[in-house]
């Protein structure tokens, strides 16, 4: 990966690029004037969800951005109370709407829900999969995938869909570096994504990796980010400010060596943020 329009591609030939812009906890009038910075600093891939309350203000970020449509990747994600065949049909619709946007380039169920939906998460997850299909057998979706979802979830579409995800947007970071799921996906094609990747801000309260930025003569969120990239792994870093969403875009020309990958990797210690995603809702970190 040499810039931010490079990427990956997807089991269906389409390029997802290889750093996302996140724009999670930004209210309208916030996330609209970051989009336009992120786009004009270099970024072309959009991550978003209904969840987060602005999908308007991201909308409006990207036509005000000047960049054509077909040139940018957006990204939003199926709100957890949405789910079931004919409510995520419904509420994809309203996200378009919302956004101003005639198709997103790729749709994720946010999270699988199981402890909400019992004994009929299984069918709860398929019905709602089953949606996400035809929209994107109609070319309303360009790539479909999920969010959130462990390997137990990943198998029950496996086993039973028509289509398997595209994309698996996790909390990965060097607290959860998420070895075996990376590898999961790589074996069945799947492109894993990162949500949180600098730990929520705790990244900057890691004495390795500040030793490592000085090392390295970069900032901490820029090690994050390129020891993200280097596992193959989507980054999806969130910034307001235009030094800071620069910054994390610098990241193309120096490499982690893979000692320091492995030391930096030891940071498991302190664990993920929030429970896993079989924990009900209400004790997790609901935002991504």
């Amino acid at each position: 990966m040499e810039n931010l329009q490079d990427g990956y591609l997807l089991r269906n030939g389409i390029k997802i690029p290889c750093i996302g812009f996140g724009t999670w906890k930004s209210p309208d009038d916030v996330v609209c004037e970051s989009v336009k910075v992120a786009i004009e600093a270099g970024y072309r891939h959009i991550d978003g969800a209904a969840a987060y309350a602005n999908e308007a203000g991201v909308g409006k970020g990207i036509r005000e951005s000047g960049i054509p449509r077909e040139e940018l990747f957006i990204t939003s994600k199926l709100p957890n109370a949405d789910h079931g065949y004919g409510p995520a049909k419904e509420s994809f619709e309203r996200t378009l709407n919302q956004m101003g946007l005639e198709y997103l380039d790729l749709y994720l169920i946010h999270w699988p829900v199981v402890i909400e939906h019992k004994d009929d998460f299984e069918q709860d997850i398929l019905d709602t999969w089953r949606a996400f299909e035809e929209l994107y057998e109609a070319g309303k979706i360009k790539a479909i995938g999920v969010s959130n979802f462990m390997i137990e979830h990943l198998e029950i579409l496996k086993n039973h869909a028509k289509i398997m995800p595209m994309v698996n947007q996790v909390q990965l970071h060097p607290q959860h570096p998420q070895e075996e799921m990376v590898t999961y996906c790589k074996k069945n094609g799947i492109v894993p994504e990162a949500w949180s990747p600098l730990i929520q801000g705790q990244a900057f309260k890691r004495e390795l990796l500040k030793e490592m930025a000085q090392k390295y003569d970069r900032t901490v969120a820029q090690i994050c980010l390129r020891w993200i990239m280097q596992k193959g792994v989507v980054p999806l870093p969130k910034a307001s400010s235009i030094e800071r969403i620069k910054g994390n875009a610098d990241v193309f020309d120096f490499e982690i060596s893979k000692d320091d990958m492995e030391e930096i990797a030891t940071l498991r210690s302190y664990g993920m943020i929030g429970d896993e995603p079989n924990i009900p809702r209400t004790k997790q970190v609901v935002g991504f």
